[in-house]
């Protein structure tokens, strides 16, 4: 079931100064760093609040965020990601509601997460995440 809202994205062309701005200017307690290879992207994470906020940048240039970036000429708002305690339950009831997922099948997230996403078409273009934690090693 869907539990709520986990973070909202943000795409930027300058991950370091973004974080810098975010964290110095704003005030917001860094939570971390990382790459998702999987998705292409750095991330970089501002925590605890009651929604996280993503910093999400193009890793090497490539990947979703790439194109994002390139196409609107600057960044903004990327995505929005929902929290899930049962991520295939979830995907099959938006299924038997006519819904179309980018991935059917979970991938690796940030932050020991699985994830799909939501074919943007169905939330006037905003794209939408679906994650679940992975249970901890």
């Amino acid at each position: 079931m869907i539990t709520g809202i986990d973070h909202i994205a943000i795409a930027v062309s300058d991950l370091q100064a973004a974080i810098k701005r975010f964290a110095e200017d704003l005030n917001l307690p860094f939570l971390h760093q990382e790459t998702v290879t999987q998705a292409s992207t750095e991330t970089a994470f501002f925590a605890p609040l009651p929604v996280k906020v993503e910093l999400i940048h193009p890793h090497q240039d490539q990947g979703p965020v790439a194109k994002f970036l390139a196409t609107r000429g600057k960044g903004g708002l990327h995505h929005l990601c929902l929290s899930s305690d049962n991520l295939l339950e979830d995907i099959q009831n938006l299924k038997n509601k006519g819904y179309v997922f980018l991935n059917e099948i979970p991938q690796t997230g940030a932050h020991n997460t699985q994830v799909v996403w939501l074919h943007p078409k169905y939330f006037d273009g905003l794209l939408i995440e679906i994650a679940q934690p992975l249970p901890a090693h």
